[in-house]
């Protein structure tokens, strides 16, 4: 999506008139349109810009705000590993270091196969199975070191199926 093309000016600007009603649509707009591509880069801010009315600046300061908006594409399997008290004090920074490590990435990066992006996340609510990793969504239970090869390895196995 660096270079927009027709299709995807066409589904931003839909994306954009389906809250013409509303009186602060910028969340709505940047939620659909990263659901539908993954990322919010320059280009699409600036065509949000264009169709809402709202500056440029105003849209990059709540893109890059919030955690779950993304101004670069994540990869296939996004990463998050809990650095919360409670997975801190059980050793989760040994475990972010070891998937940094193996997949040669540091966190808030992607792979270049963008198979693996790789997130330091504040706190999951997961505390009583710490030290928790998210796996697109989906929360793995007292993670140890000594596993996460073994989940880099699953998954690539996965991602080649």
């Amino acid at each position: 999506m660096a270079h927009l093309n027709d299709a995807a000016k066409a589904k931003i600007t839909e994306i954009c008139e389906r809250y013409t009603d509303e009186k602060t649509p910028l969340m709505m707009i940047l939620s659909d349109i990263q659901r539908e591509y993954g990322y919010i880069p320059l280009e699409v801010q600036e065509l949000v810009s264009e169709k809402t009315g709202i500056p440029v600046a105003e849209i990059y300061g709540v893109v890059t705000f919030y955690s779950f908006f993304s101004l670069k594409p994540k990869g296939k399997y996004i990463i998050g590993c809990c650095l919360g008290t409670a997975c801190y004090v059980k050793g989760a920074q040994a475990i972010i270091d070891r998937f940094s490590e193996l997949l040669s990435i540091r966190p808030g990066e992607t792979t270049e196969d963008g198979l693996f992006t790789l997130d330091a996340l504040r706190c999951l609510g997961a505390c009583g199975i710490a030290p928790a990793v998210s796996i697109n969504g989906k929360v793995h239970p007292k993670v140890t070191p000594d596993q996460v090869q073994e989940i880099i390895k699953k998954l690539r196995e996965e991602a080649a199926n």
